[in-house]
C-alpha cells in the first residue's frame, strides 16, 4: 500500500512544471537553502530529543516538516526530497523501536515512518511547485513590462526611422548585442543601427535578404544559410514583411536564446504595429493634403467669376477704345496692365500646390490664411467682409511693400474705379477698427503720404511705426 502510494507521488510530480521554465535558483541559493534545511533537521532532532520522554513520539513527527518546508522553498524541488529523507532517517534512527537502529519493530511506527515520509514528499512537492509557479509569474509580469515599456516609447513615434531608432536601443540594452533595422526595400535600407556603422559581411547580407523575402529567421545558428555573424529576425504585420531585425553578439555566441525568443517575437510584433500606424498616418496626411489641395483649386476656380471677368471686361473696353482711337495709349497701358494682372492670375492657379503659398501669413498678431479666407488676431476670429479681406490679402501678398491706390483699387475694385480713393479709404479705416490696438495710431497697415498703404513685413510688427492716415 505505501509503496503503491508512493509511486503515485513520483508520478504526479511529472506533472508539475518543470523548473526550468522559470528562474532556477543560483548555487550560492541552493547551497544556503540546502544548509538551512540540514541546520533545521538538526534542531529539529534535539528539540525531540528533549520532548519525547514527556510528550512520545507521535508529537515529534511534526517538527520535521519545518525543515522540508524551509528547503524547497530556497533550494528547489530535488534537495527538499534529500531533506526528507534525512529527516524520515532521522525520525526512525532517534525515535522509534528499537532506538539508534534504522530497524522497526512495530507495525505503529513502520506506518508512522512512512507517513512522516509521504508527507515530507508532498509538501516538498507542493512548496517546489508554488516556487516554480511564482517565478514563472515573475518572468511573465517582466515580459509584459518590457513589451508595454517598448509599446510606451513607440507612441510618439510617427515616421519609420523614429520606430527603427526606439526599436534599436530597446533590443541592444535587453539582449546585451548589437542590433541593426533594416528596412524592405530594394535594396534593404538600413534605418538604424548600434554601433551606428554595422559590419555586415556578404554573408549577412545574403541573410538579410533571406529574412525580407521569405519572412523567416535567418543567420547565426540557423541550418539553412552559410555561417554568419549577425541573425535576422522579419518584422511582419498584416501579412507583409515590413523590416528585419538583425542581432549580434560580439563573444559570437548566439544573441537569443531558447528562454527569449518568445520575448523578441512579442517585442518585434510590437515594432510591426509601430511601423503599420506611421504608414497609415503617412497615407492619411497625405490623403489629407491631397484634399487640401482639390478644395484650394476649387476655391480658386470658383473665384474665376469675380477676379477674371472684370479684367477681361477692362480688355475689351481698351481693345474697342484702340479700334477707335489708335493712338490711345492711356488705352493701350490699361490694356498691358490687365493682361499682366490676368497673366499673374492664371500662373497662381496654374502653380497652385502645397508649398509655401498655402501657409498662412504671420504679422505681428495677426493671422492670415489667404487660401482659407481666415484672419485672426491673437488666436481670436475676426470677421471681414469681402472686399476688407481683399484689401488686406492684397496688402499681405507684399508685406513690408508700399501699394499704391491705384494699385490696390484695380486689384480689388477693378480698373474702372482706380480714381475712387474713397472706398479704399473706407475699407483701411474698417480694417483699422478691428485689426489695430490703436486705430488712431496703427501700427499694422500704415500710411506713406501720397503713395499708398504698407503692411508692415513680419519682421517688423513688432516694431512698427505709426503714421496718422486719412
Amino acid at each position: 500500500m505505501a509503496r503503491g502510494a508512493l509511486e503515485r507521488i513520483f508520478r504526479g510530480m511529472t506533472d508539475l512544471p518543470s523548473p526550468t521554465l522559470a528562474a532556477a535558483p543560483s548555487t550560492g541559493s541552493r547551497a544556503i537553502g540546502l544548509a538551512l534545511g540540514l541546520l533545521l533537521t538538526l534542531a529539529a532532532t534535539l528539540t525531540g530529543l528533549l520532548l519525547a520522554p514527556g510528550w512520545g513520539s507521535g508529537a515529534i513527527v511534526l517538527l520535521y516538516l519545518p525543515p522540508v518546508l524551509v528547503t524547497a522553498r530556497y533550494a528547489g524541488l530535488w534537495p527538499s526530497l534529500g531533506v526528507s529523507v534525512l529527516a524520515t532517517l532521522a525520525f526512525n534512527f532517534f525515535f522509534t523501536h528499537p532506538f539508534r537502529t534504522l530497524q522497526i519493530s512495530s507495525p505503529a511506527d513502520l506506518l508512522t515512518v512512512a507517513a512522516l515520509f509521504l508527507v515530507a514528499v508532498v509538501t516538498s512537492q507542493l512548496a517546489s511547485a508554488m516556487r516554480v509557479q511564482t517565478q514563472l509569474a515573475a518572468a511573465s509580469a517582466a515580459r509584459n513590462a518590457t513589451i508595454a515599456g517598448l509599446a510606451r516609447r513607440l507612441i510618439p513615434c510617427t515616421d519609420r526611422a523614429a520606430v527603427a531608432q526606439v526599436v534599436t536601443e530597446d533590443l541592444a540594452r535587453l539582449f546585451d548585442c548589437h542590433v541593426v533595422f533594416a528596412a524592405n526595400e530594394e535594396p534593404p535600407a538600413i534605418l538604424a543601427a548600434l554601433p551606428p556603422v554595422p559590419v555586415l559581411a556578404p554573408n549577412d547580407h545574403a541573410s538579410l535578404a533571406g529574412a525580407l523575402e521569405q519572412g523567416r529567421v535567418t543567420g547565426r545558428g540557423m541550418l539553412h544559410v552559410s555561417p554568419t555573424d549577425w541573425q535576422f529576425h522579419p518584422v511582419v504585420g498584416q501579412g507583409k514583411v515590413h523590416a528585419a531585425v538583425g542581432l549580434a553578439r560580439p563573444d559570437g555566441r548566439s544573441p537569443v536564446t531558447e528562454a527569449t525568443r518568445e520575448l523578441l517575437a512579442n517585442l518585434l510584433d510590437q515594432a510591426a504595429l509601430a511601423l503599420e500606424r506611421a504608414r497609415l498616418e503617412a497615407e492619411a496626411a497625405a490623403g489629407i493634403a491631397a484634399r487640401e489641395r482639390d478644395r484650394m483649386r476649387a476655391v480658386l476656380l470658383a473665384s474665376i467669376g469675380e477676379d477674371v471677368k472684370p479684367r477681361l471686361h477692362a480688355i475689351q473696353t481698351g481693345a474697342r477704345s484702340l479700334r477707335r482711337n489708335p493712338g490711345d495709349t492711356a488705352a493701350a497701358g490699361a490694356v498691358a496692365a490687365e493682361a499682366a494682372m490676368l497673366q499673374r492670375y492664371v500662373d497662381n492657379l496654374v502653380d497652385l500646390g502645397p508649398g509655401e503659398d498655402q501657409e498662412p501669413i504671420m504679422c505681428g498678431p495677426l493671422l492670415i490664411d489667404l487660401f482659407r479666407h481666415q484672419v485672426s488676431r491673437a488666436d481670436e476670429a475676426v470677421h471681414l467682409t469681402p472686399k476688407e479681406f481683399a484689401v488686406l490679402a492684397e496688402l499681405a501678398r507684399h508685406a513690408g511693400r508700399v501699394l499704391t491706390h491705384r494699385q490696390l483699387l484695380r486689384a480689388v475694385w477693378g480698373p474702372a474705379h482706380e480714381d475712387h480713393v474713397d472706398y479704399l479709404r473706407v475699407a483701411i479705416r474698417a480694417l483699422r477698427q478691428k485689426l489695430e490696438d490703436d486705430p488712431a495710431a496703427p501700427v499694422l497697415i500704415v500710411n506713406e503720404p501720397a503713395l499708398g498703404y504698407r503692411l508692415v513685413s513680419p519682421a517688423g510688427a513688432d516694431s512698427g511705426a505709426a503714421s496718422d492716415a486719412p
